[in-house]
Formats: structure tokens, sequence, C-alpha cells
């Protein structure tokens, strides 16, 4: 049976941390969530986590505990929360609490949406638009609307400094395994699992305007990013254009469809070990 992993640190960079865990989904792989941490003078958190850590416990403990092997919450001046969904905003309030000169840079959409669970205060909020930017000690991020998203209040982060695209639900992956970096997985298997992370998490892409599209990923081009970090892939180092190349499929790829009840059994029985979910009630 495959588990939730725990949240581990590791470098990306000499100023940059990810804290990674692995989800998995019965039947489709394993779903990498990621968070980082951007340092310099005014250190820069983006996205709190997901909901549940290796133990199925809440995920304040196992996110605290890992960020805390990188640095010390209360140093943290910026949380960037790119949208509202639970793995991206997990552990925000105890991040709030142990953080108290950290402010949280997101869009009005994302403060909308988590004000209909757990309202963000709005004297610590800074929104920043897809197109502005922001100096944070020196070094410039730039709001970014990234070509693929699930969610509409969706903004990613370029780091000039760093020439970092923080990306995102864009340029996900189910994968078969943990990587530490996006080249360790082969073309086809990485090519395999982007593809099925965009329909899944992007089924609007299989009706969008081609030259839009087109479009909206030359802007990535355009950055030249000497790597990309997604929420959901490990690190991608100086691939751009093998990113770029595969998402441009997506939307003649075949569309996702969901399991069945049936399917929905055998999923259970594979994540709990328990042969007897497999029996299909009705």
């Amino acid at each position: 049976m495959s588990q939730i992993s725990t949240v581990r640190p590791y470098s990306v960079a000499p100023d940059i941390d990810v804290l990674s865990m692995y989800f998995p989904i019965p039947g489709f792989g394993q779903l990498p969530v990621n968070a980082f941490v951007l340092k310099g003078r005014e250190p820069l958190l983006v996205d709190t986590g997901a909901p549940l850590d290796g133990e199925g416990a809440d995920a304040t403990e196992g996110f605290m505990a890992a960020l805390r092997q990188v640095i010390d919450p209360a140093d943290l001046r910026w949380i960037w929360l790119t949208h509202a969904d639970m793995d991206h905003v997990g552990s925000v309030h105890q991040i709030l609490e142990e953080a108290p000169q950290a402010r949280v840079i997101t869009t009005f959409l994302t403060v909308g949406r988590m004000s209909v669970f757990r309202p963000l205060p709005m004297d610590r909020v800074y929104l920043l638009n897809p197109g502005q930017s922001l100096d944070i000690g020196g070094r410039t991020v730039t709001s970014v609307k990234p070509p693929s998203f699930d969610a509409a209040d969706t903004a990613g982060l370029y780091d000039s400094k760093s020439r970092t695209f923080f990306s995102s639900d864009c340029f996900g992956a189910l994968l078969q395994g943990p990587a530490e970096t996006a080249g360790d997985i082969s073309a086809a298997d990485l090519r395999e699992g982007q593809l099925l992370w965009a329909t899944l998490d992007a089924p609007w892409l299989h009706k969008v305007d081609d030259k839009a599209f087109a479009a909206s990923l030359n802007e990535v081009r355009k950055m030249e990013p000497e790597r990309i970090l997604s929420s959901h892939l490990p690190p991608a180092y100086r691939m751009t254009e093998q990113l770029v190349g595969t998402l441009a499929t997506a939307p003649t790829a075949t569309p996702f469809v969901g399991p069945d009840q049936a399917a929905l059994q055998q999923m259970m029985a594979q994540l709990t070990g328990d042969a007897a979910r497999a029996a299909v009630t009705a």
C-alpha cells in the first residue's frame, strides 16, 4: 500500500529550498506536493503545504517541522499563496502565528476563497496581480499567470535574481515514484505523467484557443528561466523547452475520464490493503 510521504526539505539552489511530499493516487501514480523557501534579506515562502502529513495527521506538525529545518519561521517576511486549494494553504495560519512580521502576497480572488473556510487577516495581506512586481529586499518578484491552472485565482511568480519560475500547478506530473529532479525521470515517463496531470487538472485545455495558448507558453520561453519549480513536479533545471513542448500538446491529448464506482472500489482496496473493499456494492 502506498503511503503519503513525510515532508522532506532539500536544497534546490544556494538560496532556494524545496519542502516536498508525495501523495499517492491509486491507479495513477504519486503526485508531488511542493512548497519553496526563497532566502535573502526578506525571505519568502511559496505556498504552505498540504492538509495531511505522512502520518495522516494535521499538516501543521509535519510541514512546520520541515520548514524549521531550513529557516526559523520568525525570519519569514513574505508568504506567497499561489491559490487557495488546500494543498497550497495547509499551514498558512500556523505560519502567520510563528512569523509575526510576514505578510501574505496573493490575489483578491484567493483572499475571497480563503474567507469561505478561514479568512486571512486583511492587515497582513498584500495584493499583487499578474504582471505586477514587488521588491523584496533587493530582489524583484513578478506575479505571473501560468499557462495552465485548475483555479481562477492562480498566480505563480518569477524571481529575477535566481531566474526561477515558480509555476504553481502548471507543468505538474503524476509520477511512478519520487525523484530528486525532473531530469531524473525518463523523457517518456515525464511526458506521460505531465499530460495525465494537465488533462486532469486543467480539462479546459481541450477547449482553449490555439493562438492564445501558444502565446501563454511563449511567455514562459521569454523568461528564459534557469529552473522551473512546479508545485507538483520535482525541480526542473534547464528543461523549459521540454516542459513547454509537452504542455503544448495537452489540448489534443486524450481527455481524462475519472474512475466509475467499480474503479473506485479497486482504488480503495489498493489504498487500504483491504481486499473486501474491492467488492462493488449497489
